[in-house]
């Protein structure tokens, strides 16, 4: 694992930028950022020691097999964006997949969710992680280390354990967002009855549902992590991965409450919806009503015929109109009577 080829340590990499990486001797001196071809004679040396790899950077993935040498399905796994989040136990080292989610702050959209892999590798003194591009928790994180190097001595688990509980932490801030846009909804809907409230709904919803999806794989891994014995992960620090753990049901108890919010939410609005339907339709109702008896009056004595009842009479058209507005008021206490209307 630690021991390369010397040809190949004599290979310079491309004009690519090296990967990130902090180094804590036994002794208590740190190395920051040093020369890839440093890596294996470090590792060699013991120690916990932390390298960061861009996936996007060819000479910077290289070093998952010619130094690292990693199991090829693993790195297989690390340049496929699909790849499900879990965790795998291999000849020497622990595989996790870790999914970081954020609100894309690029576009117009303020549900766009984005999403990004975090592929770690756990072994004895060293941790390794590999991501496509930048990567938020990362930079969070390795700014830590770097300004505090002696935290990396504390074990390459407790630097995993940092790692992964600022992915899982990233979920928080979404969920205020989410719940800013549940009171702006509540507000739109009961007070105002926003017609355009309705696909913001389904918006908010669809992004509950996508949280809850990426989240359900990590509540697993992170089971595993705390509860499962393994010769990497000793049972006092698998006790910090507890913490992620609670971290996860928590999230997920938030997602559930506010799915069913947004179901509530839905449900009045669609009752509010009816309910003014049902107010027009009675209006309409007494309208047609009111109008029957003009209608039926009015098609008989319209007639075409020669003779016709108070046709010639001077105040026929006022006592017709007058016995149409009564039919009409008698029609009405009746449905009212029978409660129809």
């Amino acid at each position: 694992m630690t021991t390369i080829p010397d040809a190949l340590l004599a290979i310079d990499p491309p004009n690519d930028p090296p990967p990130r990486s902090i180094y804590w001797s036994p002794s208590g001196e740190e190395v920051v950022d040093c020369h890839p071809r440093d890596i294996a004679q470090l590792l060699a040396t013991g120690g916990p020691m932390w390298v960061d790899i861009d996936s996007t950077v060819r000479s910077q993935h290289a070093l998952l097999e010619k130094i690292f040498r990693f199991h090829p399905l693993a790195i297989e796994d690390t340049l496929n964006p699909n790849s499900r989040v879990k965790l795998e136990e291999y000849d020497g080292f622990l595989f996790v997949i870790i999914r970081g989610v954020g609100l894309a702050a690029d576009t117009d959209d303020p549900y766009d969710l984005e999403t990004k892999d975090l592929y770690c590798f756990l072994g004895p003194h060293y941790l390794v992680t590999v991501h496509a591009g930048p990567m938020a928790s990362i930079d969070r994180v390795s700014e830590q280390w770097r300004r505090s190097p002696d935290l990396l001595g504390r074990g390459v688990e407790r630097a995993l354990h940092a790692i992964l509980d600022d992915t899982i932490d990233s979920y928080f801030p979404i969920l205020q967002q989410i719940d800013e846009f549940i009171d702006g909804l509540e507000e739109r809907v009961f007070v105002n009855f926003d017609e355009t409230a309705l696909r913001d709904l389904f918006h908010v919803k669809r992004l509950v549902l996508s949280l809850r999806r990426h989240l359900q794989p990590s509540r697993d891994v992170m089971n595993v992590l705390t509860n499962r014995p393994s010769q990497l992960l000793t049972p006092d620090v698998q006790l910090y991965f507890r913490d992620i753990y609670d971290h996860v049901l928590r999230i997920n108890d938030a997602l559930d409450t506010y799915r069913d919010l947004l179901s509530s939410t839905m449900d009045s609005y669609l009752t509010q919806v009816s309910n003014r339907l049902g107010a027009t339709t009675k209006a309409l109702s007494v309208i047609a009503t009111m109008s029957l008896p003009f209608v039926v009056v009015s098609g008989m004595w319209g007639m075409n015929f020669t003779t016709i009842p108070l046709s010639g009479w001077p105040h026929g058209f006022w006592a017709l109109l007058i016995g149409q507005l009564c039919l009409g008021g008698l029609l009405l206490l009746f449905l009212r009577h029978r409660r129809v209307l």
